[in-house]
């Protein structure tokens, strides 16, 4: 402990140490590729190869390649504003973006449960002009 440390403690003074102080200075970021399609963002990693990923993405029209996926941990971490629809996969958190976002359960709660499929399936119908991969 240095002397500064010694008085400060004996002032009263809590010292708060960051965790991430390249955060703070903007060294720690995440880019969307110019590529994506759709952003998926999820508390865990997901793999895509799931198969009731493949049949969403068909009905979307874009393939698993376009499709990038963060954590919620990621989304602070955001540089810039996001120009595809994102798909909150499990998650409840309001986006600091405007734009089209889906809404869904976890993946696995989504694959057993016919009304939160039924409900993404209407969310992605209403926004079909935003997917399709043809219609850019």
């Amino acid at each position: 402990m240095t002397k500064r440390d010694r008085l400060l403690s004996q002032l009263g003074i809590t010292q708060w140490v960051l965790r991430s102080p390249m955060t703070l200075q903007g060294e720690l970021s995440v880019l969307i590729p110019d590529s994506t399609h759709l952003l998926i963002i999820s508390y865990d990693q997901i793999d895509l190869s799931h198969s009731l990923f493949a049949d969403i993405f068909t009905a979307m029209g874009i393939d698993a390649s376009s499709v990038y996926c963060i954590t919620t941990k990621d989304v602070e971490l955001l540089s810039e504003s996001i120009h595809c629809p994102c798909w909150l996969l499990g998650v409840d958190i309001t986006l600091p973006i405007q734009g089209i976002s889906l809404r869904s359960p976890a993946l696995n709660d989504l694959s057993l449960d016919g009304n939160a499929k039924r409900a993404l399936w209407q969310q992605i119908y209403h926004y079909e002009e935003y997917f399709s991969i043809n219609s850019r």
